[in-house]
């Protein structure tokens, strides 16, 4: 055997080995994967729903006597005081007919007095005693009648309010049940909004809600629960609630469209993974997870979504590694290099021993 070919039988092992070393890492690494740690975190749970805003108080005003309109006592858009005058009508008529009315009635108890005092001088019948007072008694209801009359041709603010726009002018001839003008108390505003009837047993009467009016970006309001219907919807199986909220701004008002959230409680300890861990199949849920860098598929139940992310109810435990980017190109037992892009590492590998050592 020449020099030459002894040196490459003796290389020969040495060179197999080098190349068994190299590529060995290279047979087993797998396709890298973005992976995260499952982690817990507070979670809120929320009803939402869209309700719209009311008054507290709100009216037309109508007259209940026919007539021209004399006086207008205020400014449109001006806050009322309940029992303001508001607006007077052309009430000369029933001042007369009031008028009459009360001479009538002096009339007749002069004559009742008189019949009165016969009948105690033994002079004078009970019966012409009976009819005075009668005639006194229907002079006094037809003075009422005409006070009355006369009351209905001043129109009162019932309550505390903003009084609106006028529909009419100083003279206008205005009918019974005619509108008028509209008075609003927005003091506080009423939210009116339903919610699903399983979600009953989370709503009491003095919850607190959130309110936000898209007309009013970056504002919030806080109110309370203070009505709920006795009676559910047939239809869409919904109930409706009633909150009350205070305006002490005045930023509110009726007709506004809002939306409501009505926190039921809050789960200190949710367990929370990206909306994009979730792979939907065959009406299940799936997690790809990594264990010893092989893929695992586990089977998930899922509760509310919120930001991004997703409550896993089963499934999942703190700390398990999830892949979440990548899914399509793996499968259960292949091999991957998981790749941590929430901030975390792998444990670190035990040091391998040196030969020799």
């Amino acid at each position: 055997m020449t020099p030459m070919i002894k040196i490459n039988h003796l290389l020969a092992p040495v060179i197999i080995g080098v190349a068994l070393t190299i590529t060995a890492p290279i047979q087993a690494a797998g396709l890298p994967a973005e992976v995260v740690h499952v982690k817990s975190a507070p979670l809120v749970h929320r009803i939402e729903a869209v309700g719209t805003l009311n008054a507290n108080e709100s009216i037309i005003l109508r007259p209940e006597q026919s007539g021209a309109i004399e006086k207008v006592l205020f400014t449109e858009g001006s806050a009322v005081k309940a029992g303001d005058k508001l607006i007077v009508l052309e009430s000369s008529l029933y001042k007369a007919q009031l008028q009459e009315s009360k001479a009538r009635v002096n009339l007749s108890r002069i004559d009742y007095q008189r019949a009165d005092s016969l009948v105690k001088k033994r002079v004078g019948s009970q019966q012409d005693k009976d009819s005075s007072l009668a005639q006194l008694q229907v002079n006094q209801a037809q003075q009422a009648v005409a006070q009355t009359k006369l009351n209905k041709m001043t129109i009162s603010a019932p309550f505390d309010g903003v009084i609106g726009l006028r529909k009419f002018s100083p003279g206008d001839y205005v009918n019974i049940g005619q509108d008028l003008v509209q008075l609003t108390d927005i003091s506080i505003m009423k939210v009116d909004f339903k919610v699903p009837e399983n979600q009953l047993p989370n709503i009491h009467i003095g919850q607190q809600v959130k309110v936000l009016v898209d007309a009013l970006p970056g504002e919030s309001f806080t109110g309370e629960v203070y009505a709920i219907s006795p009676n559910i919807d047939a239809r869409n199986h919904n109930i409706a609630i009633r909150a009350k909220i205070e305006n002490r701004d005045q930023l509110l008002r009726a007709g506004l469209f809002a939306r409501i959230q009505i926190i039921t409680h809050i789960d200190d300890h949710a367990i929370m993974v990206p909306e994009e861990a979730i792979i939907p199949k065959n009406d299940q849920f799936f997690v790809m997870t990594v264990t010893d860098e092989k893929i695992d598929m586990v089977p998930v139940k899922l509760g509310i979504r919120r930001d991004g992310a997703v409550n896993i109810l089963s499934g999942l435990s703190v700390d398990q590694v999830i892949v979440t980017a990548g899914q399509l190109k793996l499968f259960p037992g292949s091999p991957v290099t998981p790749v941590f892009v929430d901030g975390t590492q792998p444990p670190s590998a035990p040091a391998a021993e040196q030969p020799g050592a």
